[in-house]
């Protein structure tokens, strides 16, 4: 597995070694040997599915301390634009983001640890997306900042017009009015 740093300390992206032949394919997807090792030592409790049709942006999502929540995701159907947007308090990178696209062709994971805020556009006709948490779903400790806030600059991709977001996606604060929860901890 290729383990790829990104511009913002801690996201990384995973791209596994896929094996093809007249079959299909075979691809390790997670070790946890490995990962402790080449990415963050993370103990992964809840695995999560979601199923989307085009134009759903999911997000930006996270839980708040003390159940934060590190994520390893993955498209498994389909292919989204993940994006992780750094909220974390001091950081040099506050308010910055990364996207990646996840597929079904490309088999790419993206870790998202503590502090980012999380969320996806689906562009394809449907996107199957698992989740693995570090950390249970506690809907009283749950937040999010507005995906589609002028000022982060998120493409997602799709038409903001035409986009499907849920309700409580569409309340979600600005991150200049965000009072975030997180701190920036230089590793």
């Amino acid at each position: 597995m290729r383990i790829i740093d990104t511009e913002i300390e801690g996201l990384k992206i995973l791209e596994p070694r896929v094996f093809t032949d007249a079959r299909g394919y075979f691809f390790e997807s997670y070790s946890k040997r490995l990962f402790d090792e080449k990415v963050a030592k993370i103990d992964f409790v809840q695995d999560n599915e979601s199923c989307s049709s085009f134009g759903v942006i999911r997000g930006l999502h996270f839980q708040r301390p003390p159940h934060c929540q590190a994520k390893l995701v993955r498209c498994i159907r389909g292919t989204v634009l993940d994006v992780a947007v750094d909220i974390r308090k001091g950081s040099p990178t506050y308010g910055r983001y990364v996207a990646v696209e996840l597929s079904e062709e490309n088999h790419r994971q993206f870790f998202i640890p503590h502090g980012f805020a999380h969320g996806f556009s689906v562009l394809s006709e449907t996107a199957i997306f698992q989740y693995k948490c570090d950390d249970n779903y506690h809907p009283e400790t749950e937040g999010g900042i507005s995906c589609i806030d002028p000022e982060l600059g998120i493409d997602w991709r799709i038409e903001l017009e035409n986009a499907i977001l849920s309700e409580k996606d569409m309340k979600h604060v600005s991150l200049k009015d965000f009072d975030s929860p997180f701190s920036y901890k230089k590793s």
